[in-house]
């Protein structure tokens, strides 16, 4: 006792003295499931391409890719996001690699499904970035900007093509207007009512895109301003948000995630859908990085990172570290 008698009586230390205790108030959970895989599929390649700027990411061969999967099943991981790296041969100014439907892509998907079925959920990024010789994720008009209308001709040809191989979810992710109303026309023109839409509704333009864009092999002239949103800005994601739900999303996404927790939280406390975060290449980087240096406890890290978007209010996370993360909960559990 001290010299103010009982003071203090409200004492919070007392619930964080042992890790049981800990565990046991915890107000964020993270699990196996909340996690997806985001997973690059190169074409023309025999081996793992590792991607320089991402530590322990690779760009896969379609066999690597298939036990990519079944590994991160097997970890309890809930899905895997796919981007298909085409042969630089085959990019061209409309894309049209994205809309073959023998196209790397949409192979890597019926790879994927063969290989795991309706147990893991297989996403795909429906966009045309990864095709373009300009590196845009649209095409261009006479004056070398982004065509919004255009883009959405091609939006949803992708988005018939990849659910014909058989993706349960497509992510359009260019930030076209319209583009969730165009993509589930176009899909509810094929019988494929089925397919989900995870709508990247707040993807901002960001400086940790950067390691993304070796992963997918990027040919980008200039930067994405136009279509992606200004970091400045929070009122117009919840006006994107209000315009996607009304075309049709049945999940929505943050992008990036870590800076962006704030627009997550108020994106989460609006809306009765689903809701998930990419914790995107840069964030990825910038842990592993600093682990590599000695400056910071790399899995420690991680798991914070994690549990701070989950917290914020994503359900879903896609992150790189998704099945290492997934297999350390699971012997958690």
């Amino acid at each position: 006792m001290n010299s103010y008698g009982s003071f203090p009586g409200a004492r919070p230390r007392r619930l964080r003295t042992t890790p049981v205790m800990r565990r046991m108030v915890a107000e964020t959970r993270l699990h196996p499931a909340d996690l997806i895989l985001p997973a690059f599929v190169r074409e023309g390649i025999t081996e793992p391409v590792p991607i320089g700027a991402m530590p322990g990411v690779v760009q896969h061969t379609r066999d690597t890719l298939r036990k990519a999967a079944v590994e991160a099943l097997e970890a309890g991981v809930s899905g895997i996001m796919l981007f298909g790296v085409p042969e630089d041969a085959k990019k061209d100014a409309a894309g049209t690699a994205g809309t073959d439907p023998d196209g790397i892509l949409q192979v890597a998907i019926r790879d994927v499904r063969s290989e795991v079925g309706d147990d893991l959920v297989i996403m795909s990024d429906l966009c045309l970035d990864e095709f373009t010789d300009h590196g845009h994720c649209g095409v261009l008009d006479a004056d070398g900007r982004v065509d919004n209308d255009a883009t959405l001709e091609r939006y949803a040809e992708m988005a018939q093509v990849q659910a014909d191989a058989g993706v349960h979810v497509v992510g359009p992710s260019g930030m076209m207007d319209g583009q969730v109303g165009v993509v589930r026309d176009a899909l509810d023109t094929i019988g494929k009512e089925d397919v989900a839409i995870l709508a990247y509704t707040a993807k901002y333009s960001s400086a940790f895109y950067g390691p993304f864009r070796e992963a997918v092999g990027s040919s980008l002239k200039g930067d994405r301003k136009t279509y992606q949103q200004d970091p400045a800005n929070l009122r117009e994601s919840m006006r994107e948000l209000a315009l996607d739900l009304e075309e049709g999303a049945d999940m929505v996404m943050v992008k990036p995630a870590g800076p962006y927790l704030d627009v997550l939280a108020k994106v989460a406390a609006s809306v009765d859908v689903p809701v998930a975060a990419y914790q995107i290449s840069g964030e990825y980087a910038m842990v592993e990085a600093a682990a590599e240096k000695g400056w910071i406890d790399r899995d420690k890290a991680i798991m914070e990172t994690l549990t701070g978007i989950r917290r914020a209010g994503a359900q879903m996370i896609l992150t790189y570290w998704a099945t290492e993360a997934a297999q350390k909960l699971g012997r958690a559990i």
